[in-house]
């Protein structure tokens, strides 16, 4: 066996120490998945999702299934690892794999387009901070048809994030109060394991 040193790139994930700490981010990926799919000379975007659009299950033509589920992958591999700022909209996404319609394309042109404005951002862990912060919260008013909340948290350690999950909720919650406590519940089983 060969030493070869301390890694600077694992999984596409690159890996940058500093005084302060170890920072984690997949610039060089989005780039890649920027260039692939030719989004790499759009506009950029502020956020990754625009609330005011409702997506709804596709009743009319589709667009390629193959390459939107292609890039739904990618963009997965993305906010799974080091970009959970985009987990809800991706996760959001996911569900259109089977018949996706225009309107899903245009939110994944959204996504992409804030990457590109955002590329750089990653994960940043800093040295000697051990406290564990938690966050949770549901979005009751829901982005499709099924009429299902989505709950969403996030933990961090040492100032960056180290678990997070944005998922559709499996029951039927009858007011926004509810959501938020099936959320917190998500979010207390998560808790208790880190």
């Amino acid at each position: 066996m060969k030493d070869l040193c301390e890694a600077d790139v694992i999984l596409g994930i690159k890996i940058t120490r500093t005084e302060s700490g170890i920072f984690l981010d997949q610039s060089h990926y989005i780039e890649k998945i920027l260039e692939k799919y030719n989004y790499f000379d759009n506009k950029p975007a502020c956020t990754p999702y625009d609330f005011s659009v409702k997506l709804f299950k596709n009743t009319g033509d589709s667009v390629n299934q193959t390459e939107y589920a292609n890039i739904i992958g990618s963009l997965r591999y993305v906010a799974d690892c080091t970009r959970p700022d985009i987990a809800f909209t991706v996760g959001l996404l996911c569900r259109f794999n089977n018949r996706p319609s225009l309107e899903h394309w245009n939110a994944i042109e959204r996504v992409m387009r804030y990457l590109k404005k955002t590329q750089n951002l990653g994960l940043h862990y800093i040295k000697f901070s051990v406290v564990l912060e938690g966050y949770n919260d549901a979005y009751w008013n829901s982005l499709s048809d099924d009429l299902k909340a989505t709950s969403g948290y996030i933990f961090n350690i040492a100032g960056g994030a180290v678990a997070w999950k944005s998922k559709k909720q499996t029951i039927l919650a009858q007011s926004s109060m509810e959501s938020e406590m099936i959320a917190l519940a998500a979010a207390s089983e998560e808790a208790s394991s880190l």
